[in-house]
């Protein structure tokens, strides 16, 4: 026979196992896709990744507790890049985190279904990624690394460090509709610094070295780098045949800067993606792509390179400096 003593503690035991039981439950382990546009030994690129798994972690997402992340480290070619879209697409994670036009737009034929966050996207409307930046409509969303109309910012930088600077080359990507836009922006207040602009459509290393080559014949040139996968893949060679022709050269992100250029304005990508990390985290906690609205950049730096300056004869003056967020020495 059970003491009434007895059965009301039998029955609090009984009441705990269900909480017992959850508790022991191990917790759901969501997937999250990543492709980037990138070789894997990239440090850029490898930094941006570095951030957005950081931010991540600090929202409650530790991999191998309750997050898997499957990156494909695609590189510059559309073909490589196509082809891992289509493997992430078919993967079906809960998210899948993307760089630039090159690697959205392939992911979006692959699938129309799995939430997509670009961290980088110059014109997603224009592009056809999107509906509208307040109401994307479909199944991606994200940041925005550019407002064409900033775009002429390089070469009113430009003209200011070189002033006597009186034609410039603009390298464009001419897989990307967004060196079009760019270009436009640029000519619209060349008139007004009394500079002649040229633009060229850079598809590979050789076209690149001999456009470069041929416009370098000429004196007072600069030259312009907008953005785009393909000067990503040939930073190095653009670089160097900026000071091999002792042509002063913006470029739209630091990296360029910090490798030999001399001089970038534009969004901070690091940035970038730690606030796609957000999006991220709200989408794997059931919020969807089509009512989050696409964002702007918040935060733009200039670099300065003052030792590429010097060899290429220029005098940085101090309004220049001052303007700058970061000068490397």
């Amino acid at each position: 026979m059970i003491r009434r003593r007895d059965f009301i503690t039998l029955l609090g035991g009984a009441a705990a196992w269900p909480l017992a039981a959850k508790a022991q439950q191990p917790e759901r382990v969501r997937r999250i896709g990543v492709l980037l546009p990138a070789t894997a030994d990239d440090p850029n690129f490898q930094a941006r990744l570095g951030a957005f798994l950081q931010a991540l972690a600090l929202l409650g997402w530790t991999i191998g507790r309750n997050v898997r992340i499957d990156t494909r480290w695609a590189g510059a070619n559309a073909a490589d890049i196509r082809g891992h879209a289509a493997e992430l697409g078919a993967l079906a994670p809960d998210v899948i985190l993307a760089h630039g036009s090159s690697a959205v737009a392939p992911l979006l034929q692959a699938t129309r279904t799995v939430p997509v966050v670009f961290a980088v996207v110059t014109d997603p409307v224009a592009a056809g990624l999107i509906d509208s930046l307040a109401r994307p409509g479909g199944n991606a969303t994200g940041f925005m690394d550019f407002e064409y109309g900033l775009s002429g910012k390089w070469l009113e930088l430009l003209k200011q460090i070189a002033p006597s600077m009186t034609r410039v080359m603009v390298l464009r990507d001419a897989t990307q509709g967004s060196g079009t836009s760019e270009f436009a922006a640029i000519q619209a207040v060349a008139p007004s610094l009394r500079v002649e602009v040229n633009p060229v459509n850079m598809r590979d290393a050789g076209e690149i070295e001999r456009a470069v080559a041929t416009f370098a014949h000429s004196r007072n040139g600069g030259l312009i780098v907008t953005t785009g996968a393909v000067a990503t893949l040939h930073r190095d060679l653009i670089i160097t045949l900026a000071a091999r022709y002792k042509l002063p050269a913006v470029y739209y992100e630091r990296f360029y800067v910090a490798a030999g250029g001399l001089m970038s304005y534009g969004p901070d990508y690091i940035d970038q993606y730690r606030q796609a990390a957000g999006y991220v985290d709200r989408i794997l906690r059931g919020e969807k792509p089509a009512d989050l609205p696409v964002q702007a950049p918040t935060k733009y730096e200039t670099v300065i390179n003052l030792k590429t300056a010097k060899a290429l004869g220029l005098e940085v003056s101090q309004d220049m400096l001052s303007i700058a967020d970061e000068v490397i020495e």
